[in-house]
């Protein structure tokens, strides 16, 4: 940077020692635009540099945090659907034992059922044969009594069995 101040600095004491043609008049712009702009240029030019550096540094950081979130939703998401899967998969498996479980116990009650019926029937044949020998017993006594009630003088095994057969049939 500094050969270009002295060259400028050397074609500006040239140009301003020259005659006053016209010729010098562009020289001496030309050569005062170039300082100004060489001035410029060493003011602004470090601060500029630094100030896009420090931009393209956040821009780069943000998209690094955007880059590192955008990685954790898709392992999230990656998560997610495996839950859902294990989910779904156990909804099944709790389906199919839910039915195995259903058959179990189904059959276990008609099972019962059909015991507790057997056992009804069971009683009540037990309950009629029952009330038949009551019955029986007292259509009996009732023979017994009409027939004891009757004349002893006639009474014989005959008679009585005959009083009995017409009372049971």
């Amino acid at each position: 940077m500094s050969r270009i101040l002295v060259f400028m600095l050397m074609i500006s004491t040239y140009a301003l020692a020259s005659s006053g043609n016209a010729d010098t008049d562009i020289v001496q712009r030309t050569v005062n635009f170039l300082l100004f702009a060489g001035l410029i240029w060493y003011l602004v030019a470090e601060p500029a540099k630094n100030y896009f550096a420090s931009r393209s540094n956040a821009i780069a950081n943000e998209m690094k945090k955007v880059q590192d979130k955008l990685k954790e939703s898709v392992s999230l998401k990656k998560d997610a659907l495996s839950k859902v899967l294990a989910a779904e998969k156990f909804a099944t498996d709790l389906v199919g034992s839910s039915k195995k479980e259903n058959k179990v116990l189904n059959d276990t009650i008609m099972a019962q059922c059909e015991a507790d019926i057997e056992i009804m029937v069971k009683q009540q044949a037990a309950l009629m044969e029952f009330e038949q020998r009551k019955m029986v017993r007292s259509v009996v006594e009732n023979t017994l009594s009409e027939v004891l009630s009757q004349s002893d003088d006639s009474f014989d095994k005959e008679a009585m069995a005959n009083v009995i057969l017409k009372k049971v049939a």
